[in-house]
C-alpha cells in the first residue's frame, strides 16, 4: 500500500474529485479526514470508505475559515500524531461561458480570490504541522486552462495559474523542512458532474452538442481522450506517496497529453 498509515486531510472531499481522491487514498492505506462545508455529502463518501474497512472521519470545515482549519488540523494531529498529506480540492465558485469584456468584475475576481484564500489558509496551516515531523506533502489541483488560454472561461484559468504559482512559492520555502508541494493539472474529467455542466455550457455557446464539444477537446490530446476521475485520483496517490519523494515544486501533467511539457 502506497499510503499505509499516512494521515490525509482532503478539503472539498464531498465533491466528485474529492470523493474519488478520498477513496483512492483509503484504498492505499491512508487514514482519510474529509473536510467540507456540507456534512451530508461528506458522509456519503465516508460510508463508502468505512464499508470496505477504511479509517475515515468527517468534519464540517470551511476552507476559507482560518480558525476552523486550524482547529480541525490540531484535532487530527493530536489524535493521530501527524498531518502527512493535505489536499485542497474545493470548488472555486467560478462561472464560465462568457467573454471577459461582458463579465462583471466580481464574477471574474471571485474564483481567484477564493483560490488564493483557501489554498493559503489550508496549505500554510498544514505546513506548520508537517514541519514538526519534517515530513509531509501538500497537493493542489488545477486544469489545462492554467497553462493554455481558452475562450470564455472567466477567472478559472487565471485562478489555476495563481494556484500553481502559489505552490511553487510555498515549495521553495518549506522544502528544507522535508515538505513537498505538488500541483496536479488535469484536462477536466468528463465523468465529473461539474465538468459535464461546464462542457454543456460551452457546447451551447458553440452551437454544437455536448458530445461534440468533448470530442473536440479529446482530439487535441495525445491519447485522444480525457482523464477520468479515477486516473486523476491515482496520480494524486502517486504524488502523495514516498515513491514521488524527489518531486516538489512541480506540476504533474494529467491532461492525457493536451499539454505537452
Amino acid at each position: 500500500m502506497l499510503l499505509k498509515n499516512k494521515n490525509a486531510v482532503i478539503y472539498g472531499a464531498g465533491g466528485a474529485i474529492g470523493g474519488a481522491v478520498a477513496r483512492a487514498f483509503a484504498q492505499e492505506g491512508a487514514n482519510v479526514f474529509l473536510a467540507g462545508r456540507t456534512l451530508a455529502t461528506l458522509n456519503v463518501v465516508a460510508r463508502e470508505i468505512s464499508d470496505v474497512g477504511g479509517v475515515v472521519e468527517t468534519a464540517q470545515v470551511n476552507a476559507l475559515d482560518e480558525q476552523a482549519v486550524e482547529r480541525h488540523l490540531a484535532k487530527v494531529a493530536n489524535k493521530f500524531g501527524s498531518i502527512d498529506v493535505s489536499f485542497n480540492i474545493i470548488g472555486l465558485g467560478d462561472t464560465q461561458g462568457g467573454p471577459l469584456v461582458e463579465m462583471e468584475k466580481e464574477r471574474f475576481i471571485n474564483p481567484i480570490v477564493t483560490a488564493m484564500q483557501a489554498h493559503f489558509i489550508t496549505a500554510t496551516a498544514a505546513a506548520r504541522h508537517m514541519a514538526k515531523n519534517r515530513s509531509g506533502v501538500i497537493l493542489a489541483l488545477t486544469a489545462q486552462a492554467a497553462r493554455k488560454p481558452y475562450r470564455d472561461v472567466g477567472g478559472f484559468g487565471v485562478a489555476g495559474a495563481a494556484i500553481e504559482g502559489f505552490c511553487r512559492q510555498l515549495a521553495i520555502e518549506v522544502g528544507s523542512q522535508g515538505i513537498r508541494v505538488v500541483c496536479l493539472r488535469s484536462a477536466g474529467s468528463p465523468d465529473a458532474p461539474g465538468v459535464d455542466e461546464v462542457f454543456r455550457r460551452h457546447a451551447d455557446n458553440a452551437g454544437i452538442s455536448r458530445e461534440e464539444f468533448e470530442a473536440g477537446i479529446a482530439e487535441k490530446t495525445l491519447l485522444k481522450r480525457l482523464p477520468r476521475l479515477a486516473e486523476v485520483a491515482n496520480a494524486a496517490v502517486l504524488m502523495a506517496s514516498d515513491r514521488a519523494s524527489a518531486i516538489t515544486g512541480a506540476v504533474a501533467n494529467v491532461t492525457c497529453g493536451e499539454i505537452v511539457d
